[in-house]
């Protein structure tokens, strides 16, 4: 008798790799694998947040890491939903470049709780990690200034996500509209359910101390900030996420 299986739902992650990145006069990316980042949009995203006083982007090339880095707060992917929500349907990610959040106050305090990542940045991250830049990747650094002791209160940092949030849409707006064929890699995962087995739960805790300690789940993007809820906000209560919706990155770190 064959076994019975119920394929609850399927998640498709389409990626596209990108060989260049460069300065331009517009953020654009392109299917055959350009990128330019500009800084036309920093202002903006200054006078829409109370707390930031300024943001500077950088572009750090393969290898190029021996530089000084603020605190790292984040290490995020430019990926966007295309047909259905997190955890199901199709995303489009991008392989080759990823986005570094890092923050300090006007003060010169790093924002950190128990311990800060300022220094060499060759020293300070770890490469080829499961969710950190690879030896051949390429970083745009986009660091934070905040106003005299946010980076310790909780309205700080996340005015820093969502800032770097906003700055990673205007990629994700263009990646949305990438024909699937143009990939370079494509992966398939499925949800899979088979009556009378073991069910299987992975308990992982997460952050909800307050500050940087904290997470968000259920945004409107992968590895976004808009339209997410906080763990704290939630009571630190225990919620189900599906195998798909963590792979679709349903979970952020706002450490």
């Amino acid at each position: 008798m064959a076994e019975e299986i119920k394929d609850l739902r399927r998640l498709v992650i389409k990626a596209f790799h990108m060989k260049d990145v460069e300065w331009g006069e517009h953020n654009d990316i392109t299917v055959d694998g350009h990128m330019t980042v500009s800084k036309e949009m920093l202002d903006k995203l200054v006078a829409e947040e109370e707390h930031l006083e300024k943001i500077d982007i950088q572009i750090i090339k393969p290898g190029d890491h021996d530089r000084w880095t603020n605190t790292i707060m984040d290490i995020i992917p430019v990926s966007t939903k295309v047909l259905g929500k997190l955890g199901e349907g199709i995303t489009h990610t991008v392989t080759g470049v990823y986005v570094m959040l890092t923050g300090v106050d006007v003060n010169g305090k790093q924002c950190h709780e128990f311990g800060s990542s300022e220094g060499n940045l060759k020293e300070q991250l770890y490469l080829n990690r499961a969710g950190t830049p690879g030896d051949n990747d390429y970083i745009i650094s986009f660091d934070v200034t905040l106003a005299a002791g946010m980076g310790q209160e909780r309205p700080g940092p996340t005015a820093a996500h969502r800032a770097c949030d906003k700055f990673i849409q205007s990629y994700r707006d263009k990646l949305k509209k990438f024909k699937g064929e143009k990939c370079t890699e494509r992966h398939e995962y499925h949800d899979i359910v088979r009556p009378g087995k073991k069910r299987v739960l992975i308990v992982r805790q997460v952050a909800g101390q307050g500050a940087m300690y904290d997470t968000h789940l259920f945004a409107k993007e992968p590895s976004g900030v808009e339209g997410g809820r906080s763990i704290i906000d939630m009571g630190n209560m225990p919620i189900l996420v599906t195998p798909n919706e963590y792979r679709d990155g349903i979970i952020r770190s706002m450490q």
